[in-house]
């Protein structure tokens, strides 16, 4: 019979979140020799390398990160499966806000994907700017929250769970577009409660280079329409790449750019069973 080993795939994904076969071991209660088995069996009945290894860790290479996907569904239905045959099928509500970077073109399907899968939960959702959804959460107004952090200018809070999906972040333009060197970057962002409009506009002032604020839209939508219609340059996560717009081929003049991680804040001390359980699940779903 063909298929995966649960097991192994557990282990894939607490590899990857982890970052190395070593910070992993702990997670799945294994010895790091242990791990490094479980993922020679696994690489073995995909047929083809599933992580590549580095002296920064591990991540997973193009059919890793396909099998990732699939891992993380399977787990999710087989954690909800023995819930519902023990009686523990969760239900309630909850109020989860989402930093509108995160997977633009996807989060309605893998919320419906979620609602189909657990009918007795029922969310509460809201796409916030960076800060905002911060403080929103700091003030009680959400269950759990979805940010994104900027590697080498955010931090994420302590105690705040594994990451659930880095991304690079790119200078992108309508197809065809280029930067002429010298002048000023024609900018499309979102309103300056974003934390990636804040960063963009540090980064062009710290390495001088010109820019003009061409447009500020109201959300990611928007700014994919403007950056569709040719009306400027702008910095976006892979996730937010959308219909028309397409990396910037040789940007010359504009700096190197970081990657970002989403994660959720850490959950508040005294939080329901429910609320910790539901954050659990949504990592599997939304990874």
């Amino acid at each position: 019979m063909q298929g995966f080993d649960l097991e192994q795939l557990r282990t894939l994904v607490a590899v990857v979140d982890a970052g190395s076969l070593t910070a992993a071991a702990p997670r799945v209660f294994l010895s790091q020799s242990s791990v490094s088995e479980q993922m020679r069996k696994l690489e073995e009945r995909a047929g083809q390398s599933l992580l590549t290894r580095s002296k920064a860790g591990v991540s997973p290479t193009e059919a890793g990160a396909r099998l990732l996907v699939h891992a993380r569904r399977i787990l999710a239905l087989s954690d909800e499966a023995f819930r519902d045959l023990h009686g523990e099928t969760l239900a309630g509500e909850l109020r989860l806000a989402v930093t509108d970077y995160f997977r633009p073109g996807d989060l309605t399907q893998l919320l419906a994907r979620l609602a189909q899968g657990h009918p007795r939960v029922r969310l509460h959702v809201s796409i916030l700017k960076s800060d905002e959804l911060r403080a929103a959460y700091a003030r009680g107004d959400f269950d759990v929250a979805l940010a994104m952090h900027i590697a080498g200018v955010s931090t994420p809070p302590p105690g705040s769970p594994a990451v659930l999906r880095r991304e690079s972040l790119a200078w992108l333009g309508a197809a065809g577009m280029r930067v002429v060197r010298g002048e000023p970057v024609r900018l499309l962002v979102l309103p300056d409660t974003c934390s990636l409009h804040q960063f963009t506009v540090a980064l062009l002032r710290r390495r001088h280079v010109p820019y003009v604020l061409a447009h500020v839209a109201s959300g990611v939508a928007g700014l994919q329409s403007a950056l569709a219609a040719g009306l400027g340059v702008a910095c976006l996560n892979e996730s937010a790449i959308g219909e028309g717009v397409a990396r910037l081929a040789a940007p010359h003049g504009l700096p190197a750019l970081p990657r970002v991680a989403f994660q959720f804040l850490p959950g508040r001390k005294g939080e329901t069973e429910f609320v910790a359980r539901v954050r659990e699940m949504l990592a599997v779903q939304l990874g």
